[in-house]
């Protein structure tokens, strides 16, 4: 938290930065990338420590299209309250991009347990599929 001092005002102002954590202090970021898959499913995992629990504020669904169009459930894993699911789609053409899946959470969603992996997952694109990626990015406390 930052005290600014405002002219005109006779007592100090203070400014938060709300970004869906618990709380600024002891929060470690985390961000997972499943890297580039060919026809295959793209992972991205966020994990914590023996001790706290990981929290996850968002991630993004990338690619380009296959052979054939194919629709898939890219899923979340590891949260209370049980597995998300998100409908993808990509588009017959193997250089033809897919409409981005961007998801934020907030406030962020924590794992099911403490010692519990987030894990997002875009299943395989299918044949003459290049291109799959999941970034994923929360916290962990």
């Amino acid at each position: 938290m930052a005290t600014v001092p405002i002219a005109g005002v006779d007592k100090p102002v203070s400014l938060t930065c709300d970004i869906g954590v618990p709380s600024l202090g002891g929060v470690t970021p985390l961000a997972a990338g499943s890297g580039n898959a060919a026809n295959a499913s793209a992972v991205a995992t966020l994990t914590g420590t023996a001790t706290t629990t990981v929290y996850i504020t968002g991630f993004e669904v990338t690619g380009a299209g296959a052979t054939a169009a194919n629709v898939v459930t890219v899923t979340v894993a590891g949260l209370l309250g049980g597995t998300r699911s998100y409908t993808y789609t990509f588009p017959a053409g193997a250089t033809v991009a897919c409409q981005p899946l961007i998801v934020s959470f907030y406030p962020a969603l924590p794992a099911s347990a403490v010692n519990t992996a987030i894990v997002v997952t875009c299943p395989a694109s299918g044949s003459g599929g290049t291109n799959n990626t999941v970034v994923a990015h929360g916290f962990y406390v």
